[in-house]
């Protein structure tokens, strides 16, 4: 017999595998000799009550042997002289869509701006300690985009767009823990991040595609409505038919280059704000009502939300165990992000906390027209770097001193590796971003014991939650409105929002791309 039950357990007995036995012994009304094993299908924790639960679902085996559960078969072949398609950029949407064209009989030819994986280390490493930029190899330029230092959150709302699970199983079957299949909040871990990608990028030049790391994207060519070809900063030209454009929502130079060339792009409204930053122990106590979390929960995390002044303000990537990071793309610019290792065991809590903007505030400062969005975040981000006093010296203040207008007269300890300077946040963001903020972290403070505190700090600027345009596309075809084989994708285009998302629409785009370039009969 096999059954499939839920259990509620002490977080200590859900990591034993006796009580696990026990638990389910006691609620199939069986003996434990009679269960041959389980497995995990979903495993979530519950801390709306004082003393916080572990959530099991389980496939249980009674009386019979374990069923082995099937291996994954990502369907690879030999492409080396299939068709090709080009793919512009190498994060999350560039590598799954360049996977799935392989599995499609299509060969990708992925051009990255950027650097692989461990060449960039390095250009991150003068980030953090030097302050420097480089606008083509940084946090969000190089191979697995933004995504390789942006956490290895998996989980996203996007059940409705693609195959969640397959996704899951793909970053497993190139090295991510077999938790990732089961846990209700799927996290990888920056430091794992590397390795996974880099078994990506080998697997696909084995079946016979390319990576062409620091290979810029310069133009698109075209042939009336048709795609022709690209051309990249070394003046050579690529012919093809078809490209995916999952550039992230940081290459302002792309959206350039479409408005310049007159293929329609939008303004879309996005969210800035800043990092917050709290110790752990504080969000654990709050999250899990007990003064020490103990051995047997994870650090806890949290999502708040409110609408202050009829604008949206909410937490945004929040890093339990965390790391802030600068994540500029160009020099004069501060931006900030976070991170967390595997094991999260870093002694500080950050979330970027937002709020929303749209046409009316880019109005405010003279921004008009489809990059008014980008012009206004580019705005705040120059003046993050000049409040901060330059070399990525990031503006903070405590959070009680900014809601009371005091310049705080010292800060706390904090995860920011290029260091932070006391700055009245409120002369950082614009106006009515400030205003929402303090009203927003105040009622945060209500809802969360121990959220509104001066121990915590915000750090600015938190600009890049979302592509500050979008790029229009057919929802049938998934073409640009405009041109025939250009395929808008992820983040970058305004079609996701986060590593799953993104990989979800860069397979959808390769599906789509497949059928226009090979035809139904294929």
């Amino acid at each position: 017999m096999i059954k499939t039950i839920s259990l509620s357990l002490p977080p200590s007995e859900a990591a034993d595998d006796k009580h696990i036995r026990a638990a389910i012994a006691a609620d199939c009304g069986i003996s434990p000799n009679r269960i041959s094993g389980y497995s995990i299908q979903k495993r979530s924790i519950d801390a709306r009550s004082k003393q916080a639960k572990v959530i099991l679902q389980l496939q249980v085996f009674i009386d019979e042997p374990v069923a082995e559960a099937p291996v994954f078969d990502p369907q690879l072949q030999d492409v080396s002289n299939a068709p090709h398609a080009v793919i512009v950029g190498a994060g999350p949407a560039g590598l799954f869509a360049a996977l799935r064209l392989i599995s499609l009989g299509i060969k990708p030819v992925i051009l990255e701006r950027g650097k692989d994986v461990r060449s960039r280390r390095r250009d991150l490493a003068i980030i953090n300690k030097e302050g420097i930029v480089d606008s083509e190899s940084n946090y969000c330029f190089g191979e697995g985009g933004a995504g390789t230092y942006s956490d290895g959150k998996l989980y996203t709302r996007s059940t409705k767009r693609g195959n969640v699970q397959r996704i899951l199983q793909l970053f497993h079957h190139f090295g991510a823990s077999g938790e990732i299949l089961y846990e209700a909040h799927p996290h990888i871990g920056t430091n794992k991040l590397p390795q996974i990608i880099t078994a990506m990028r080998e697997q696909i030049i084995a079946c016979g595609g390319e990576v062409r790391f620091e290979t810029k994207l310069t133009d698109i060519l075209l042939d009336g409505d048709k795609i022709k070809g690209v051309r990249t900063a070394d003046g050579s030209v690529l012919h093809c038919k078809a490209v995916i454009l999952a550039t992230g929502h940081s290459a302002r130079d792309i959206f350039t280059l479409l408005h310049e060339k007159h293929i329609a792009i939008e303004c879309k409204p996005f969210a800035l704000g800043v990092r917050i930053e709290h110790p752990q122990v504080l969000i654990d106590q709050s999250q899990y009502h007990c003064a020490v979390r103990g051995p047997y929960l994870p650090p806890a995390s949290y999502s708040v939300v409110a609408q202050e002044h009829g604008r949206g303000v909410f937490s945004f990537c929040m890093c339990p165990g965390g790391i802030i990071a600068p994540a500029a793309t160009a020099p004069g610019e501060l931006v900030v992000n976070g991170w967390s290792p595997s094991k999260r065991n870093n002694p500080f809590a950050n979330s970027g906390t937002v709020v929303a903007v749209d046409e009316r505030d880019f109005a405010t400062y003279n921004f008009t027209g489809p990059l008014a969005a980008m012009h206004y975040q580019q705005m705040v981000e120059r003046n993050a770097y000049k409040m901060g006093g330059g070399r990525l010296v990031a503006p903070a203040q405590r959070m009680a001193d900014f809601v009371d207008g005091r310049v705080s007269s010292s800060l706390p300890a904090c995860s920011y590796l290029p260091g932070i300077h006391s700055t009245p946040i409120a002369e950082v963001l614009p106006k009515e971003v400030s205003a929402a903020l303090k009203k927003a972290v105040v009622d945060f403070g209500k809802k969360m014991k121990g959220y509104f505190t001066n121990e915590a700090v915000l750090i600015a600027t938190e600009s890049r939650t979302s592509s500050p345009v979008r790029i229009p596309r057919d929802k049938e075809t998934l073409q640009h409105t405009q041109i025939k084989g250009l395929y808008p994708c992820a983040e970058g285009a305004g079609y996701a929002g986060g590593i799953v998302s993104a990989a979800i629409d860069g397979e959808r785009c390769a599906e789509a791309l497949r059928y226009y370039l090979l035809g139904a009969s294929a």
